[in-house]
């Protein structure tokens, strides 16, 4: 999956190898055929979004070993499903982003400049 681009059209960076992330669990988000739910953003976790994320019914702060997840907590970076950012977003409580670790594909959902108002990663 190497041939794999970001945002800007370049190799994607890796997200986070601890938790590992990714729909592959590569540690980047990469995606392909299988990934239905588009995990495409690497976002860096905050309280507000984990909360949301669990009122929308996706809780990702509880360990979950029978699948191999560790739980997130502030701080820690995950590839988001590019939908569920965007309702977050939309809500008013979207966390912030490593653009050169978020799948090109994002953009189909998320125009540009409204993720480069998260980012973290410009220089």
């Amino acid at each position: 999956m190497s041939d794999q681009l970001n945002v800007f059209g370049d190799p994607i960076e890796p997200c986070s190898t601890s938790p590992r992330t990714g729909f592959y669990r590569t540690g980047c988000c990469e995606t392909g055929p299988e990934d239905l739910g588009l995990h495409l953003i690497c976002a860096v976790m905050t309280a507000d979004f984990l909360a949301f994320s669990k009122r929308a019914g996706n809780d990702l702060s509880t360990p979950r070993p029978e699948f191999g997840f560790p739980g997130l907590k502030p701080g820690d970076r995950w590839c988001l499903c590019a939908g569920r950012w965007r309702e977050a977003h939309d809500a008013g409580m979207a966390p912030q982003v490593m653009l050169k670790s978020t799948h090109e594909e994002a953009l189909a959902v998320i125009p540009l400049d409204v993720l480069k108002q998260y980012a973290l990663d410009l220089t």
